[in-house]
């Protein structure tokens, strides 16, 4: 059972976060994405997906605030089934969760190489101006 609006409850909070962005997700719901990297996704008012690292998975896990991820039980993703208020306020923190280990590795990647841009992985990209000088 969902309550209707859950899922726009979590879009509203998360599409609100510096650099996120929202789209379709390809099996359906709303995927959020920092860069090319995505931080999860919400499958309507019900279920909420969240990708972590090994270690952070498993212990989200025994802490008991996510199952295993519903088809893949042995990836590093998460889910969470969304059956009551508390749930939704959990799957944002989920969600938070993997965006601040996204913008963690993001600053560890610019560290090591200052010429990636804030917000891709790619190295920034220079125009040339009708002077000649380079510019963002």
């Amino acid at each position: 059972m969902s309550a209707k609006g859950w899922g726009e409850a979590i879009d509203r909070e998360v599409a609100s976060w510096n650099g996120v962005e929202g789209r379709p997700h390809r099996f359906g719901g709303r995927e959020y994405r920092v860069g090319r990297r995505e931080i999860g996704h919400v499958h309507g008012d019900h279920l909420v997906d969240v990708p972590l690292p090994r270690r952070e998975r498993d212990r989200v896990v025994r802490e008991g605030r996510a199952e295993p991820h519903h088809i893949l039980p042995e990836s590093g993703w998460v889910s969470l089934f969304l059956r009551t208020d508390e749930d939704v306020a959990r799957g944002i923190e989920l969600l938070r969760l993997s965006y601040d280990l996204a913008l963690d590795q993001r600053r560890k990647r610019q560290a090591a190489d200052p010429g990636l841009s804030e917000w891709s992985q790619q190295p920034a990209t220079r125009e040339k101006s009708t002077e000649g000088e380079a510019r963002p």
